[in-house]
């Protein structure tokens, strides 16, 4: 088996996982799945990937970032890539703190993914945008930030934003992500 081209799959979605999997056995890499951190341990007793992706949020509520430093732990080396429909600054920077090498939003492919192991370092060429942070985005940042640290609670998010329950519930329904 080539080693540098071994791939965990961290993701509890089975259709996109199948999917995913196939794709990049298809470029000829060696791929295992996991759903959780504890499958990922068990997976790394006897598979030593160079390569992994991480959705961001798992089933059973587990956070993919406690996979990211699991990973990291085992490997220092090992290039991640964290997926999420769920993106945000907080965990975009956590995700990069823990040992990911990149963070791409959903949907993502193949190409997107094997793109980011391949831009690791940072790139000074990026442009910089002159346009602001809208406020309505800051706002659903925020928001978002908080029903992640709520495990998604929305009456306890609510109760820490100082807004009504039912304020909060008609702000997530008109800003779905799915």
């Amino acid at each position: 088996m080539n080693e540098e081209r071994a791939l965990l799959l961290v993701e509890d979605d089975e259709a996109f996982a199948r999917t995913l999997g196939r794709s990049f056995e298809r470029r000829g890499y060696v791929v295992r799945n996991a759903a959780s951190v504890e499958e990922v341990q068990q997976v790394l007793e006897e598979f030593s990937p160079g390569y992994a992706v991480v959705d961001l949020k798992l089933k059973n509520g587990t956070s993919g970032l406690a996979c990211v430093q699991a990973l990291n732990q085992h490997d220092p080396e090992m290039l991640i890539v964290v997926l999420t429909g769920f993106a945000s600054i907080a965990t975009a920077v956590e995700a990069i703190k823990l040992g990911a090498c990149q963070y791409l939003a959903k949907p993502s492919n193949t190409d997107d993914i094997e793109a980011a192991f391949g831009h690791v370092a940072g790139a000074q060429e990026v442009e910089l945008t002159n346009r602001p942070t809208s406020v309505k985005t800051l706002e659903w940042e925020h928001i978002h930030a908080v029903l992640a640290e709520t495990d998604f609670n929305i009456s306890e998010a609510a109760r820490r934003l100082g807004m009504h329950r039912r304020t909060l519930a008609r702000k997530l329904e008109k800003q779905r992500v799915k």
